[in-house]
């Protein structure tokens, strides 16, 4: 089978049965395997076979929901409030295009965030340890971003090496500087 043009969406539907069809292999996908199409940078477009109405936003925010019950949490609980509270305000107005924009701003400045961090030379950079905590930094960006469109989806695959221990105590140090950061943001 030949490989689909990866800019036009992926189209899911939807049976009577609520079991999700993949139109381009002709197999039943789960929300899972639609996570992974999104993650990998695939749009995708879920419709009911019946009625045709379109489903895609439903679907992906039950995705949301699904990662966020399991412990995955990237939406601090104040935000969360503050999406539920723009449903009954007038900022409903505002909210959609605010978050798009933030969103925008976010992949764009990511590719050069990366670019900067291995190029500007820094009284800093003949620091002991300062290679250390450039990786850290690098490692903090890509898994805040990975599987954004527009983003790192993560380290390639040539790269990737065995998780030492080491790797694993920057692993808790970046996961610590993120909720860290997550309470800050959620106090602005």
């Amino acid at each position: 089978m030949a490989k689909a043009d990866a800019a036009a969406p992926l189209l899911i539907k939807r049976y009577a049965s609520r079991r999700l069809y993949n139109t381009e292999t002709s197999d039943y996908v789960t929300l899972e395997d639609i996570a992974a199409f999104i993650r990998a940078g695939r749009e995708v477009k879920i419709v009911d076979l019946k009625t045709g109405d379109e489903l895609t936003r439903q679907y992906l925010l039950q995705i949301i929901a699904e990662h966020e019950s399991r412990g995955e949490n990237v939406l601090p609980v104040d935000v969360l409030t503050d999406l539920v509270r723009s449903y009954t305000t007038q900022a409903q107005s505002v909210v959609p295009q605010f978050l798009a924009a933030s969103f925008e701003m976010l992949r764009e400045g990511q590719s050069k965030i990366m670019e900067n961090m291995g190029s500007m030379p820094t009284p800093m950079s003949s620091m002991p340890g300062f290679e250390q905590l450039q990786r850290q930094q690098q490692a903090f960006l890509k898994a805040m971003m990975g599987g954004w469109r527009g983003g790192s989806s993560g380290p390639d695959p040539d790269e990737v090496e065995t998780v030492n221990e080491g790797d694993s105590q920057d692993m808790d140090e970046i996961r610590r500087q993120l909720a860290e950061l997550q309470k800050r943001i959620s106090k602005l």
